[in-house]
């Protein structure tokens, strides 16, 4: 497969990154969400390129592994199910039925091809504008053994939802079959645990929640996704942060 794996599908479902300090990165300028799959020949471009982008802390960007095309081969050892119904939710709520590999999301809101670095700098400019994407400031912070998240109070809008993702920042996984048998590939922060902190309204919200509940699976980074829409239908990203387990 020489160009961008695509699938066209309906409805699905539903929400993150680099190297952060315990403190959360102030003021993002921009999520950027990259659907990926081991079994994809056009995926390692755009693997690499995040692991580039990741290196900008102005950015906060994740890769969420899709399980639609294990069966050319070989079955992703890192997609979640829910990493596909999300794309397709996006895609719904885009209206425009676009799902494919590499494919990436930013804010929320606009999708490119994720091995095209120009088309993501530009979506990256495009969605971050005053009003627009990531308006609501979120601080996110490592106390002792406990995360505390505090939500700013926003303009009314849309109803959306709080979810904490957890996070592995470098995981190689050596392919020995299908489309990428033979490589080694580096994928940069996975999400390996989603945990929903509650709906969101437009009000100030804290929480406070144990380090335990986000560790394992090599998870060394937790981040907070203040999203419009639900999990069915996600929409622009109002906020969000990140910050290190260490």
């Amino acid at each position: 497969m020489n160009r961008s794996c695509r699938l066209i599908s309906e409805v699905g479902i539903f929400i993150l990154s680099a190297t952060f300090p315990t403190l959360s990165l102030a003021d993002p300028r921009a999520v950027v969400e990259l659907f990926t799959s081991q079994g994809c020949s056009s995926c390692p471009p755009a693997d690499k390129i995040m692991g580039e982008l990741a290196e900008d802390r102005s950015l906060i960007v994740m890769s969420l592994p899709i399980d639609y095309w294990d069966y050319l081969g070989w079955k992703d050892t890192l997609a979640r199910p829910r990493h596909s119904a999300r794309q397709r939710g996006y895609a719904a709520k885009r209206g425009d039925r676009e799902v494919y590999t590499p494919q990436a999301v930013i804010n929320g809101v606009a999708h490119v091809i994720g091995s095209d670095r120009k088309a993501i700098d530009g979506a990256i400019e495009r969605t971050n504008r005053p009003h627009a994407a990531l308006s609501v400031p979120v601080q996110l912070t490592l106390e002792g053994d406990h995360l505390e998240i505090s939500v700013a109070a926003g303009e009314d809008g849309p109803p959306g939802e709080i979810w904490l993702c957890a996070i592995a920042k470098s995981i190689p996984v050596a392919i020995s079959r299908g489309e990428n048998r033979g490589r080694i590939v580096t994928y940069h922060n996975v999400v390996r645990r989603w945990l929903r902190l509650g709906a969101w309204s437009g009000a100030a919200q804290n929480f406070r929640l144990p380090k335990s509940e986000v560790q394992g699976d090599g998870i060394d980074t937790v981040a907070v996704l203040v999203q419009a829409g639900s999990i069915e239908s996600p929409s622009m990203t109002v906020g969000a942060a990140v910050a290190s387990l260490r």
